[in-house]
Order: C-alpha cells, then structure tokens, then sequence
C-alpha cells in the first residue's frame, strides 16, 4: 500500500511539474503605479514590458523584477519592450541592466516629448546599453520571437495594425457610442501594445495607450477579437480603457496595474465591471481611488500601503491627486507581491495573489 500512496504522489509530482513546463507564465510586478510585466514561455524565452521607476525607486523595482524572474528560475530577459519614454515605464531600465543580461531592446523610437531627462537618457544611457546588443524600433504587425509564443505588435507611435488578426475583423458596436477626446500629442499615444498568444490562449497589452488611439485600433473593425486576459491599459485611469476596447475584446479576467492613488477611479470601475464575460478583476494595488464602492474583494487585491489604515472610506478620493497642498501618496517600499498567471495551451489558465496565495483557476 505505502508503495502504491508513494508512486501516486511521484505520479502527481510528475504531472505537476510537466504541466507547469508546458505554461506561458506572465508576471504582473508590483513597481507601485509604473509597468513591468514579465513573460516567459513554456521553453524558457523571456519578454518583458517596461521596468518600472527610476530616481530613487529604481533600485526597488529593479530588484522585484529580479525576484520574479527567480521565481519563475530565468535568469536574462530575451526581450525589452519599453512601452513609452515616461519614467514610470522605463526609469529603472539602467539599474535591471547591470545585474542581469538584456538582449534585446524594443521601442517606438524617439521621444515625442520635450523633457531634459528623457533626452539624455535616449541619446546617451539607451545607446550604451543596446550597444552590441539588438535594437528594434517596431510597426505594428512586426512579430516579436517567443518560442511557442505568437508576439504581435497591435500599436507603436500612434500607429495601429491595418489588417484585423485571425479572428477579428467583425464590425465592433462599441464604436457608435464614442465620444472622442481631446488629443493626446504625448507619449502615452505612443505606446507599444502587443497581443500574445499561445495555443488557444491570447493576452492584450496596450501600455498607457489612450482614449483616441484606442478608437483607431478598434474602430470600425475590431482586428482583435475576443482575449482571454487583459492587462488594464494605462493604471486604470480614465484617459483610457474606453468601452471600445474594454467591452469588445470580452475577457474572461483583467489585472489592473494601479498605484494606491493612480488609476481605479469609479469611471474606469463601471467600465471593468460591466464588461461583457468579465469573470474578474484583480488589482496589483488597493486604489484609494476606488473606496468601498467600486473596489474588487481583497482576495483579488496583491498590494496596500506600509502603513495602511485599519479603516476605509466608503466613498472614493476625491480632488487634486498633485500639486502643492496635496498629501503624497502612501509609499510601498516593504515586501511587494505580483500576480501570476499561468495559462495553457488549451486556453485554460490559473491566476494566483503571491500577498495570501489565493489562486482561481479560469477552465
């Protein structure tokens, strides 16, 4: 008997670590209210969207890049994507780069933006970094390699794919209802997005992606299609995530990359929770923003704050979020914790809170 309970549970091991080989795991990475999404595929290759803040927090978000990939047992990333030149996005770049190998660097190409930081950072610091190594400005519709992993750029420089992808192309209702807003001449528009899909499994990332670059993509045709995974474009804020979007791609679970007051703001919530096949939102952070009204359950939530409350506020913040008189928002240099999602071929995936281990399985 103790023969058979000792093969059944070799058996079970065995399986357990076959079917975790055979997953595209994504990482979503706590670097409080900026971008650094991890990728590594069922054969080992490595992408990963943005690195998160500079100045004095990029060796924090540098380090929780470098525990996730520990985690998931990589030890280079194949491929950088930088999104957009905001210091968010890309600040801790240099300091991820001194500690672990990068291969290649992937953009939009220059900054639309007049900023002194940034133009040093792109004529001096970028340069040396991709120096020997490969450098890729893309277009939509360039592929990005993965292994078995289908990497499709959807938008860059404000420009979007022209030919609708295997299963899109329908006409897309949500268009009718758009009101377009006032023009985003900024980096934000610039953002690459990309879909990933393995097997029957696809993710849509659009960076910080706004309002009226959504309408371009989506608009009159949605290229897309339906997802199983959307990663919440731009923190949750309102300048994006427009029904256009949110509503026609019908994903099963979104993961919401907030800051504890940036993004969740009750406009973007309603949109979310009333998107159609929406099973779940999950949140990297707890929103202030949000309040009782409009947040998720804490099971789905994987951050707070150092020094949190013990009470919160019924009624969402409200106000100025910058400028002077306005208290900073609570900092989270302590123990941070990701999202992971592990999906599989056949379409099905598991999403997992590293903060209480809650995992939810998506068939």
């Amino acid at each position: 008997m103790k023969k058979i309970l000792l093969l059944v549970s070799v058996l079970i091991g065995l399986y357990a670590t076959e079917a975790s080989a055979q997953a595209l795991e994504i990482y979503l990475i706590d670097v409080e209210g900026g971008g650094a999404t991890l990728f590594v595929s069922p054969t080992g290759q490595t992408l990963l969207i943005d690195t998160g803040n500079g100045g004095q927090q990029a060796t924090r978000d540098a380090s929780r890049i470098i525990s996730a990939m520990r985690d998931a047992n990589v030890t280079e990333i194949n491929h950088l994507i930088t999104t957009h030149w905001h210091g968010d996005h890309y600040g801790a770049m240099q300091e991820l780069a001194k500690q672990v190998p990068i291969h290649h660097f992937i953009d939009h190409g220059q900054s639309v933006e007049s900023n002194a930081t940034v133009a040093e950072f792109l004529s001096t610091t970028y340069p040396a970094l991709y120096q020997g190594r490969e450098h890729t400005v893309v277009t939509p519709g360039d592929r990005i390699p993965l292994g078995r992993i289908d990497v499709r750029v959807v938008t860059s420089a404000k420009q979007v794919i022209a030919r609708p992808l295997p299963g899109g192309g329908a006409v897309n209702p949500y268009c009718v209802d758009f009101t377009r807003q006032q023009e985003d001449n900024g980096e934000n528009a610039q953002s690459v997005g990309i879909i990933a899909q393995f097997g029957a499994f696809r993710v849509l990332h659009l960076g910080d992606l706004t309002s009226n670059t959504e309408f371009e993509l989506m608009c009159p045709s949605n290229p897309i299609g339906t997802v199983d995974l959307f990663v919440v474009t731009h923190h949750g804020l309102p300048s994006s995530n427009m029904e256009v979007v949110v509503h026609a791609i019908e994903a099963r679970a979104a993961i919401m990359n907030n800051g504890t007051r940036k993004g969740g703001q009750p406009e973007v919530m309603q949109v979310l929770h009333s998107a159609p096949g929406l099973e779940d939102l999950w949140q990297l952070h707890f929103s202030q923003l949000s309040g009782q009204e409009y947040t998720v359950p804490g099971l789905f939530i994987a951050n707070g704050v150092d020094d949190g409350s013990g009470t919160m506020p019924i009624a969402p913040m409200t106000g100025p979020l910058r400028g002077m008189g306005v208290s900073p928002a609570p900092v989270h240099n302590g123990e941070a914790h990701w999202i992971k999602v592990s999906a599989r071929a056949n379409g099905s995936f598991t999403v997992m809170n590293s903060r209480n281990g809650f995992t939810k399985e998506y068939h």
